[in-house]
């Protein structure tokens, strides 16, 4: 990646991070979009999972349990076998966070505010 395509790469993922981390999760998902179409090996499996993730939270949202199930489990997935991959987020807090929030789903446990995923900057 250029120098100019690493600004507006740096750039995209600062208002994707913002979307996400304020749960306006369609609006994030757009976002994470134009992010994947620049990225490829790697990089593009976990922005895909974040999408996935980001989907799996607008279907929770608008009461789709099964939905959001099973889009978390695939973006959760795609994402933890490649943790160690630099985007600027901290993939291992994000994917323990998914785990925990995967297992209430799958139980049907009730949910908490905190339980909502969040994508913390490194």
């Amino acid at each position: 990646m250029n120098e100019e395509n690493k600004g507006k790469f740096q750039d995209s993922l600062f208002v994707a991070l913002n979307l996400f981390n304020n749960q306006q999760w369609y609006e994030a998902h757009d976002a994470f979009e134009e992010i994947w179409n620049y990225v490829d090996g790697d990089e593009r499996q976990v922005i895909q999972g974040i999408l996935q993730v980001s989907v799996s939270q607008f279907h929770l949202s608008k009461g789709n349990l099964n939905g959001a199930t099973i889009l978390l489990g695939e973006g959760l997935g795609r994402i933890k076998t490649r943790t160690k991959i630099n985007l600027g987020i901290d993939l291992d807090s994000f994917c323990l966070c998914l785990e925990d929030l995967l297992r209430k789903l799958q139980y049907k446990e009730n949910l908490k505010e905190n339980d909502k995923p969040f994508l913390k900057p490194l």
